[in-house]
């Protein structure tokens, strides 16, 4: 979960997540070292003699700036090609979610079941309970198992809308007339808070997602209960 002047991601809770962030210090650290060629070549070009123009057209200094810049891409792209098949595998998911946006709310359904479904709405300030965080806890969450292959079919009713959770690594859009799909795995038990990331209208900030990892045991003890309760 973000937190006041916290810097960088929030805590990784799926194997993807994780990549994605080894992926930004690795182009990071890249960023780092070529502004910090690129500042001394600069500096040493405007105070010395490297400002001779021998040195400014030599053909060995030409290749280098050639060469060296198709490194450094290639650099980049190998990690982020893996990660990107790795974001769109999805092998064998023990359970599909169907998340269609609303202006301005998600609805759920589980189709492993056939009558497991709710819409989640966003709480109202003044019906929040200590220790829920105002505009993004929701009435009811996505429960899903930890440890277990899950895939999201994503889809909207009306506009475009965009369901993303960022500790899961998650961000797919919500286009109506449109099934995209995405998979997750949590690694660990906890909340996982999210929100709509298309400007969708008025409510936009107001349609938030909160994913619920819990053991198997007490994932089969809620939808038991969802199921009697429907």
């Amino acid at each position: 979960m973000a937190h006041p002047s916290m810097l960088g991601f929030q805590d990784a809770a799926s194997p993807v997540m994780e990549e994605l962030i080894h992926f930004h210090d690795h182009a990071l650290m890249i960023v780092i070292m070529v502004s910090t060629l690129v500042f001394y070549m600069i500096v040493t070009t405007v105070s010395t003699q490297l400002t001779n123009k021998y040195i400014i057209d030599s053909q060995e200094i030409e290749v280098v700036w050639t060469i060296l810049p198709a490194g450094i891409l290639i650099l980049i792209a190998l990690p982020s090609l893996n990660i990107l098949y790795l974001m769109d595998e999805i092998d064998d998911p023990h359970l599909t979610i169907k998340a269609v946006g609303h202006q301005w709310y998600w609805s759920y359904e589980y189709t492993d079941y056939e009558d497991l479904g709710f819409d989640a709405y966003m709480v109202p300030t003044q019906d929040l309970l200590p220790g829920q965080f105002r505009l993004l806890e929701t009435d009811h969450r996505v429960v899903v198992p930890m440890e277990t292959p899950i895939r999201v079919m994503v889809s909207a009713e009306d506009v475009l809308h965009s369901w993303a959770v960022p500790a899961l690594g998650v961000k797919l859009d919500a286009v109506p007339g449109r099934l995209n799909q995405t998979a997750f795995i949590t690694g660990r038990p906890g909340l996982f808070y999210g929100q709509c990331s298309e400007i969708c209208g008025a409510n936009h900030s107001f349609m938030p997602i909160v994913v619920e990892a819990v053991p198997l045991k007490h994932f089969e003890d809620w939808s038991s209960l969802m199921l009697e309760d429907a």
